[in-house]
């Protein structure tokens, strides 16, 4: 008899509950770093995500402008450092390859001399994604390389960007059970055929740490916290206080700390359920922009807070579109006019994704 061949998602699934039967239940933010990078069934790892075809559709892909405009961005920092020498603009999680192809071009335009010095520095742990960025960007810079970890990128003057990477990175959940908030874990239930399952654990958190409505809020209330995304936000703030250059984050989120689940797994554009299909679908939690800014003011750093649309429209979204439509067709003319609204409009992009800019005190947040 053929032996049947089980797919990677159930294998990934199937492990898991061996892990937690064996070991006990794990943290939220291991079961996330397990769906998205597990080596031999994590998302990231073995799937296409991008685009009409995969699970979702980031604004690199919904038009160029995007990526031109945060190439204007890049343009004004540097230009507001001095137009240092090389200087290093960086990517981090970088997909595709979509946005730094788009921002290089337009910066190329901008500002020809500082591409001409420029190191750009693409962090990707992902060999596969790596791959696709090398073929996607081949001749579109003269000094680029890539590299694994942010503290692989030699020092200098930085400014960076990231694109729907926080989002990403695994988050702690608590929950208020019996009085106090304590993690919240994920288990396996029904002996007979075990499922993954989430479960109460009994550490808990630094009341230092919660939102202050904690007190009154009410049973079931979740918490989130990030460690990996804190530890990330000072590892860049203190390049900038160190060398000088800025920083450019943009994800889905919110400026305001507070409760909520935001835990969601995202398969073929819909929604599903968290432990449907480990490392087959994206598994992500909302940023929570306020305590990143706390991090990089506590180290002397700037911050500039907007929605998405805000900064886009800040940045001349309306009059490159009309540049991009001058004497298009009507239809071309008309898909620009939809991206803008995808990219800008209150209802879609616009004000889901939460910008963060930080920068060096003494350089002008723009």
């Amino acid at each position: 008899m053929a032996e049947t061949t089980i797919p990677a998602a159930d294998k990934l699934k199937q492990r898991l509950i061996r892990l937690i039967t064996n070991g006990g239940p794990i943290s939220v933010a291991d079961y996330m770093a397990f769906c998205l990078a597990d080596h031999d069934g994590g998302y990231y790892m073995t799937r296409e995500p991008f685009g009409t075809k995969g699970d979702f559709i980031t604004a690199p892909e919904v038009s160029q402008m995007f990526g031109e405009l945060i190439g204007v961005w890049v343009v004004s920092q540097w230009q507001a450092l001095g137009k240092p020498q090389n200087c290093t603009i960086c990517e981090i999680g970088g997909g595709r390859g979509t946005l730094m192809s788009d921002l290089l071009r337009a910066a190329g335009k901008l500002a020809p001399e500082m591409l001409r010095t420029a190191r750009i520095a693409l962090v990707e742990t992902s060999a596969r994604l790596t791959a696709v960025q090398q073929k996607k960007l081949t001749n579109a810079a003269p000094n680029m390389a890539w590299y694994k970890t942010l503290e692989d990128v030699p020092e200098s003057t930085m400014i960076l960007v990231a694109n729907e990477l926080f989002d990403a990175l695994p988050d702690h959940q608590y929950i208020k059970h019996q009085g106090r908030f304590v993690e919240r874990m994920v288990a396996t239930c029904n002996e007979v055929e075990p499922q993954l399952c989430f479960s109460i654990g009994t550490g808990g958190i630094d009341p230092a740490l919660l939102p202050k409505a904690h007190e009154t809020a009410p049973e079931g209330t979740i918490f989130e916290a990030a460690p990996a995304r804190s530890a990330l936000m000072q590892q860049i703030c203190e390049r900038i206080g160190k060398h000088h250059g800025a920083a450019l984050l943009i994800d889905y989120g919110s400026h305001k700390a507070g409760f909520g689940d935001t835990l969601q797994a995202l398969y073929q554009h819909a929604y599903q359920d968290v432990f449907t299909a480990p490392g087959q679908a994206d598994i992500t939690t909302h940023v929570d922009f306020a305590s990143l800014a706390q991090i990089a003011t506590s180290l002397g750093c700037s911050t500039r807070a907007e929605e998405q649309g805000d900064f886009l429209l800040r940045m001349g979204l309306l009059s490159r579109a009309g540049q991009l439509g001058a004497g298009k067709s009507a239809a071309v003319q008309e898909q620009i006019r939809d991206d803008v609204e995808r990219l800008a409009a209150p209802d879609q992009m616009g004000s889901l994704f939460k910008t963060l800019s930080v920068t060096y005190p003494d350089l002008k947040t723009i």
